[in-house]
């Protein structure tokens, strides 16, 4: 044999037939073997001789075979429809097939009988459930196992490429048969067909029975349609509503909870604060039409009596106003009312003028919300980005008098301890035009002559109410942080307090960040230290980080 070709001879291009030295053999493939016979036939039949040589051989004398667009194949006659299908060559393949099949799954089952299989699951933990891919890390935590499951890949490996080239095969010889061969490849198992069944042994095989788990609706596939394969699942482990451990007597319910979720018949639900209303309140009975007609009327029964102080002027005594005067009304709840906290929702003064007075009065208002010094107050932002501005109503009186009411109702009302108010006057006059009005400040105006008038006030009120406040159930709170009485006390300690801290934060005033009035009430209706104020700060800080959905925000200090 000098030269072999793939594919039948007449694909190919050869000027001299002679140069090709063999005898005319089939293989399965169609590969043909020439030796010349020409040199001892004319040249007239050598042509012929060729052409019914290749049907003799490629088509077993059942057909014409015909080479046409870089294809060859045989015509088949009219007795052999088939001609082109050689039934014996696909036989063996497809058996060959079957007997990769059946070497596959005796591998597979050689790897669940194995030493390595069985010590893994026996190793695997059963006092909650294991998702795959908790499964997945105690696999790889398993060099034995691992081990083993590589030498599968590589025994599986061999295995497909084998039955990929027969498939190949199998497609060249049956493309012109009537019938297609039956091509039954098995299908690879990965890690998470394994990941899987190995589930399935967990938690579906009972009664002698192994169905298939199906990790999404935690449920099993049983043979025959039964349910008597199912065992009992553990609890989930996890974070948020998962359980934290499983019950040691019943390992399909909770047996302790995560941070912020609490057990309940078995299973964790988020933990609700209870009511704040046994250490401080914050509402009225008041509905706010109620409220806003009580305002209107500036009404007594919505009235907080405080204290007035000023060391610069006197109710209902008429004074110079050209310099500032200071005045403030305080409660003074740690001595008198150390039970109550308060709200403000409205202020009104009654301010009077001598008669033909050019002078125009300035409020400025502090609140200060639970005591401590001047510099512990915040300013109130009349009439700023939808702030309430003071509305002034002329009485029927011999006088210039007015009242001077701020109205906060619900949706601006805070806390409040003492409100510290700056008076200041200023002149009003007419402008170059005549139709606008100029303010001048007192000591600005040059004309001495020229009468700035007196002033005097008449009243003043704070309008709110006062809510119940217990200091000593709050102290009880912050003390369990450190002595907490039973299990999970601190954690409901720590969630009480932190609902407190909300909603007292809640009720300052506008502006870009909250201030810190959880820790003015701390320092001073509480009487911590600054170190206390920070370290209980810091404890529902990481408190908070730990509960689920919950967002922290920004606050701005206020008390030292």
């Amino acid at each position: 044999v000098t030269e072999t070709r793939t594919g039948p001879l007449g694909c190919s291009n050869y000027d001299n037939l002679d140069s090709v030295s063999s005898v005319l053999v089939q293989s399965p493939e169609n590969k043909i073997q020439l030796q010349g016979l020409q040199l001892i036939l004319p040249e007239y039949l050598q042509e012929r001789f060729v052409q019914a040589a290749l049907s003799y051989i490629a088509c077993n004398s059942e057909g014409e075979f015909i080479c046409k667009g870089n294809d060859c194949w045989c015509q088949c006659g009219p007795r052999f429809p088939e001609c082109n299908c050689p039934y014996m060559d696909i036989q063996a393949m497809e058996e060959s097939l079957l007997r990769i099949s059946e070497t596959w799954n005796a591998y597979n089952s050689e790897f669940e009988d194995s030493d390595e299989f069985k010590f893994f699951m026996k190793r695997l933990p059963m006092n909650y459930f294991l998702n795959t891919s908790a499964i997945m890390h105690l696999w790889t935590m398993d060099s034995n196992f691992q081990h083993r499951y590589e030498q599968l890949e590589a025994s599986m490996k061999q295995l497909f490429l084998k039955a990929q080239k027969i498939v190949h095969k199998l497609f060249s010889l049956s493309k012109r048969c009537h019938k297609q061969p039956l091509i039954s490849l098995p299908r690879q198992r990965s890690s998470t067909y394994w990941l899987n069944r190995i589930q399935s042994f967990l938690y579906c095989n009972e009664n002698g029975l192994l169905g298939s788990f199906s990790e999404e609706t935690h449920s099993c596939t049983c043979p025959n349609d039964q349910v008597a394969c199912l065992g009992s699942l553990p609890c989930i482990v996890g974070d948020g509503s998962a359980c934290l451990t499983c019950a040691p007597d019943n390992r399909t319910r909770c047996g302790t909870c995560n941070t912020g979720y609490m057990l309940s018949q078995g299973i964790c639900k988020p933990e609700v604060a209870d009511s704040t209303e046994n250490y401080i309140g914050f509402e009225t009975d008041l509905q706010d039409l109620e409220m806003k007609y009580l305002l209107q009327k500036t009404d007594r029964r919505i009235e907080v009596h405080a204290i007035f102080i000023s060391n610069d002027m006197r109710l209902n005594s008429w004074f110079d106003p050209s310099w500032r005067k200071r005045m403030l009304l305080t409660l003074k709840s740690n001595k008198y009312k150390s039970s109550l906290v308060h709200m403000i929702l409205g202020l009104s003064l009654q301010i009077c003028l001598t008669k033909n007075s050019t002078l125009e009065p300035v409020l400025a208002v502090y609140v200060n919300p639970f005591g401590g010094s001047h510099s512990e107050s915040w300013f109130m932002p009349v009439n700023e980005n939808s702030f309430p501005d003071w509305e002034r109503t002329k009485l029927d009186l011999p006088l210039q008098c007015y009242n001077w009411t701020l109205t906060l109702g619900n949706k601006w009302k805070t806390f409040f301890e003492t409100v510290h108010i700056y008076l200041r006057s200023r002149i009003k006059s007419n402008g170059p035009n005549g139709n606008e009005s100029i303010y001048y400040e007192p000591l600005e105006f040059i004309d001495p002559s020229r009468n700035l008038g007196y002033m005097k006030i008449n009243n003043i009120q704070v309008f709110g109410y006062s809510m119940h406040f217990d200091p000593e159930a709050i102290r009880d709170l912050i003390m369990q942080l450190d002595y907490p009485y039973t299990q999970g006390s601190q954690d409901s300690a720590l969630l009480q307090l932190l609902e407190i801290r909300d909603r007292v934060n809640k009720l300052s005033p506008p502006g870009q960040h909250r201030l810190d009035l959880f820790s003015c009430l701390l320092r001073h209706r509480l009487k911590l230290s600054t170190s206390e104020v920070v370290r209980i700060q810091s404890a529902l800080q990481a408190y908070n980080a730990k509960l689920p959905n919950t967002v922290d925000y920004d606050t701005t200090k206020l008390c030292s």
